[in-house]
């Protein structure tokens, strides 16, 4: 009886894979125009899309929250357990008020015992441009003392539908006193 427990239980989790990787539309992904972005027509070459990311964690309008403090037993140096949900502006400039692209929306979450290294789960909403409305979801290790980061891109909506690439992220600015950062973004996106 549990060998065939087991085999359903592979039969399903493989149906589901299958499925989960089934085109959500009947359009055909080479389509030149999608939903209010532009698809590349060299396929074979990527987006490359620049901007700065605004990490506000002080003050009276902090753009990212804790919701989970580090428990006591954690280093303090590594955060570890603790939890920021974030809505950040992203701008042309590495200055605040530079011109809009869009909002990091998502979470961080301290993820490394021996130093500051975070898990970070965030999609990149484009409100300006050619990619207005479009997204792409980030997922994966940000390390921010580090000279330069990558999270991989796992996907995306709207001009970035099945999107596929690699953010590369260097820390431009950081108060160490607050945690207050602007990080420079260079997106490698396949669409």
């Amino acid at each position: 009886m549990a060998k065939k427990a087991v085999a359903l239980f592979l039969f399903l989790v493989l149906v589901a894979a299958a499925e989960s990787h089934r085109p959500q539309s009947d359009e055909p992904p080479a389509t030149a125009a999608v939903h209010g972005g532009k698809r590349r027509k060299d396929a074979a070459a990527p987006t490359h899309i620049h901007f700065f990311f605004h990490d506000t964690v002080s003050g009276k309008s902090p753009t990212a929250v804790r919701v989970v403090d580090p428990p006591s037993s954690s280093s303090p140096t590594s955060f570890f357990g603790m939890v920021n949900v974030m809505d950040d502006p992203l701008t042309e400039g590495p200055e605040q008020d530079s011109a809009a692209v869009g909002r990091a929306q998502g979470l961080y979450m301290g993820s490394d015992q021996a130093k500051l290294g975070f898990f970070q789960a965030m999609n990149l909403v484009f409100t300006s441009g050619d990619y207005n409305g479009s997204t792409l979801a980030l997922l994966g290790r940000n390390c921010p003392l580090d000279a330069v980061r990558e999270l991989p891109i796992v996907g995306g909506t709207g001009a970035f539908r099945f999107a596929r690439g690699y953010a590369q992220l260097r820390t431009h600015w950081l108060d160490f006193r607050t945690g207050d950062a602007t990080v420079e973004y260079d997106v490698y996106v396949m669409h």
